[in-house]
Parts: C-alpha cells; structure tokens; sequence
C-alpha cells in the first residue's frame, strides 16, 4: 500500500498570465494537509520556480508532488530546449530569459538557485533538444 498522495499538474509553455497557479493549489493542498509552515514555504518556493521555469523557459510541462509521511518530491518534467549548461545555469544571476520577459519582472536567473537552496535534495537532468527534468525533495521534520 502507498501512503503518498500525488498531485499532478499541466504547466503551459510562455503563458505568465497563469504561471504560478500550480505552486498556489500544491500550496493550498499542503495546508489542508496541516503541515508545517516552513514546510509548505520551502515547497512552495521550489513549485513557484520550477513553473515559472516551465513556463519562460520550455514549452511548458508537468509538475508532479509526491507527499509522503516523511518528505516531499516534486518532479518537474518540461519539453523545453534542455539546458546546455547546468553549473552555469546553476549560478545566481545567470538567465537566458528574454528581454520581454525581464522588462514583467520574471527570469532574474535566481529560479534553479533558490530551488536548491529551499530543497534537501536536488538533480538536474537535462537533454539538449529533448527537455529538462529536476527532482527536489523536501523533508517534513
């Protein structure tokens, strides 16, 4: 038997005007849930980047939220370009976001930044061409 809960969400590619609606209904589901705070913070921020990645970035994707007893996976899968340079792209301040996109306040290249920083555990996969899949956990203490 599988005590995790699974929530799975479509993330639309270049839509900013819903971009975040993911990271609030896994925010929303959390809190039904009655878990920490902090908890819901630190999955909260990692959800938020991922999307609005999916949604700058690639040509959108999925956002899968594992919740278990003891800890938290998102998997974020996206059909985007891939990224040819993951330490680079890992560096705060670092973005390949258009201009367009910066001029609304978005792509300041702290998303894979902050994802690490508020998860426990974090991996990038990347093919260029094909798309990008990040896995984070976060642990429920």
């Amino acid at each position: 038997m599988d005590d995790r809960i699974r929530l799975s969400y479509q993330v639309e590619g270049g839509d900013l005007t819903h971009a975040g609606e993911a990271s609030s209904s896994v925010k929303q589901a959390l809190r039904k849930l009655g878990l920490d705070p902090s908890v819901i913070r630190r999955v909260s921020v990692c959800m938020y980047e991922g999307e609005i990645n999916m949604v700058i970035h690639a040509n959108g994707g999925t956002a899968q939220v594992d919740v278990g007893l003891d800890d938290i996976t998102i998997t974020l899968t996206d059909r985007g370009p891939g990224i040819p340079d993951i330490g680079k792209a890992m560096q705060a301040g670092f973005t390949t976001a258009a201009d367009s996109v910066r001029d609304l306040g978005f792509g300041a290249g702290m998303g894979l930044p902050n994802m690490k920083k508020y998860s426990d555990e974090m991996t990038v996969d990347s093919v260029l061409g094909v798309g990008t899949t990040v896995t984070m956990v976060v642990r429920i203490e």
